[in-house]
């Protein structure tokens, strides 16, 4: 290097870990504080209706008297610009300085395209990663997250999903979209309906597997994924069957959290295909489950010994299949088995192949994807 050139520096693998977090049962009492460690005085609130309905509000209000905060309980189930427009709105003309995300990854995901957009203008389209938008981001506004359910690890996560007007799913990834603080508190969880908490349960479940077996490499993180799998896979089910169970939402949240935790190692094939199939306005976990058998299937000659460590994280002898596991698990929770009982058709199969060819996640699967592997795996799911 000549003397006045500017060195370059290659990351090779960027590893951090990650950002504050509060978890225990009780823990959402703590807001109050983190608030102030923020210096935060005039949160936007962003929920949803059922949030609101099942008193979970009520909570966090009554302990905030001491703030000058407003709420917007309108989140759509999956977040599109118009709420976002709201949402701005309201922080706009009332000056607010920060935001809470409560719920599950609808608000959290709101919350966050908050914080970016005030910080840096503009809009959400501009910051997709899969036009290089998401390259631009820097610091965001000051935002807390609390999540009220176990699935997504949109609390830790640095991605955002927004429905834009268009109709696509935009997502925009950046380690500075990741919460200023996170509160996970288990008793939020509680009041979670069965099928909700089968989802959303799912969902985490799927990230630790992807994350597993992805062909990134970050060890941490996939000892996260790992632990990720043992945790959801061993407390899924009682929390399904007894929502009551406290010790087993305690267990899903802590595997939600690492869900979220492992991802810089990123996901695979399987959220390549659910992230198209979203825009039918379906949930995310609840389509992750129906995948998983067959992408769990596709990839095994390209994974080795790392299915078998995925098989004693599960609790299944080493000759046990995993895809005959997840089908089982899906007929234990209840949950849908293919593609055509959520409305998906044949004739949406070629473009929904396209889409999931052309996601930035279909890179990092163990086994290479085209998009005629796409078709064949989406075929085989509509069952």
């Amino acid at each position: 290097m000549e003397t006045g050139e500017t060195p370059i520096i290659q990351i090779m693998a960027l590893i951090q870990y990650i950002t504050r977090i509060q978890f225990d049962c009780g823990a959402v009492k703590l807001l109050p504080s983190e608030l102030d460690l923020l210096g935060m005085k005039k949160p936007l609130l962003v929920t949803d209706a059922g949030i609101r309905a099942a008193g979970i509000l009520d909570k966090i209000v009554g302990l905030m008297g001491n703030y000058d905060f407003e709420v917007f309980d309108g989140t759509p189930e999956n977040p599109d610009e118009e709420a976002l427009r709201q949402c701005l709105d309201i922080y706009n003309k009332k000056q607010l300085d920060g935001v809470i995300a409560l719920g599950g990854g609808s608000p959290i995901d709101l919350a966050k395209a908050v914080a970016l957009l005030v910080s840096h203008g503009g809009k959400f389209s501009d910051y997709g990663v899969q036009t290089g938008g998401s390259e631009k981001i820097g610091k965001v506004l000051p935002h807390i997250a609390i999540p009220t359910a176990a699935g997504t690890g949109a609390e830790i996560g640095r991605a955002c999903v927004m429905t834009t007007d268009d109709g696509r799913k935009t997502i925009a990834v950046n380690l500075n979209m990741v919460a200023s603080a996170v509160i996970c508190d288990p008793e939020l969880t509680l009041g979670l309906p069965p099928k909700m908490t089968a989802a959303t349960g799912m969902d985490a479940l799927t990230h630790g597997i992807e994350v597993y077996v992805s062909n990134n490499y970050n060890p941490p993180a996939q000892a996260i994924a790992l632990d990720c799998v043992r945790r959801a896979s061993r407390n899924l089910v009682k929390a399904y069957k007894n929502g009551s169970d406290i010790e087993a939402r305690k267990e899903m949240m802590m595997a939600a959290l690492e869900g979220g935790l492992c991802l810089q190692k990123v996901l695979g094939a399987l959220h390549a295909m659910s992230a198209p199939l979203g825009e039918f306005g379906i949930h995310h976990g609840t389509v992750n489950g129906i995948l998983l058998p067959h992408v769990l299937r596709y990839n095994e000659s390209h994974c080795g010994e790392l299915y078998l460590d995925l098989k004693k994280a599960v609790g299944i002898d080493p000759d046990s299949r995993l895809d005959g596991w997840a089908e089982d698990l899906l007929k234990k929770l209840d949950l849908p088995t293919t593609l055509r009982e959520l409305g998906i058709e044949s004739k949406h199969i070629p473009e929904l192949a396209e889409k999931s060819a052309k996601d930035h996640l279909s890179a990092s699967n163990p086994r290479p994807m085209t998009p005629e592997d796409y078709k064949i795996l989406l075929h085989q799911a509509m069952g």
